[in-house]
């Protein structure tokens, strides 16, 4: 496995992945604050084929769909994986904020058509926010809800269970 730092604006995101990817052992690859992050994503392209990896992760600066320069940051880094690999993304995970709220039906409509979104990750709901509007989200895009993050550790990010979502979004006990 491979991340690329592809937030190459904000250097406390690089060092977050950076310790992030010292602590499960893999490899972060970056590049120089300001740098294109479609080149970074190209070259962690070749560096993960170079090693024989079975994973790269390419992690894009957050960004809201109503910022054009930043859509076509990230469409452009689509465009340049496909040229190394014209299938590629082979997966993207939208990660949404719980607190987004509605928002998240129209920033999902416009990531899917973009960068071909094939799946949800939804953050923050250790907060007030419940993220009841993910169940409209998988619905409307059928897309698959991967995980949910209830925090900042590592365990605070786990794996979506609708059975366990359903009980805490409607505060009923699981039977």
């Amino acid at each position: 496995m491979v991340i690329a730092a592809g937030d190459t604006f904000r250097a406390a995101a690089v060092e977050q992945l950076q310790i992030w990817g010292d602590r499960a052992g893999v490899p972060v690859l970056t590049a120089p604050e300001g740098s294109d992050p479609a080149s970074l994503a190209f070259d962690a392209m070749e560096k993960a084929q170079a090693d024989g990896a079975d994973l790269l992760m390419i992690d894009t600066a957050g960004r809201l769909q109503n910022r054009a320069d930043l859509m076509e940051e990230l469409a452009k880094i689509v465009r340049v994986i496909r040229k190394k690999d014209a299938s590629a993304p082979h997966n993207t995970l939208l990660v949404l904020d719980a607190t987004t709220g509605q928002n998240a039906l129209s920033q999902v409509e416009t990531f899917q058509k973009l960068a071909d979104v094939s799946g949800l990750v939804m953050t923050k709901l250790d907060g007030t926010a419940k993220g009841g509007v993910l169940v409209a989200l998988a619905d409307k895009f059928g897309l698959p809800i991967h995980a949910i993050g209830v925090g900042e550790q590592i365990d605070d990010l786990a794996p979506f269970d609708p059975e366990d979502f359903a009980a805490a979004l409607t505060g009923l006990e699981r039977a």
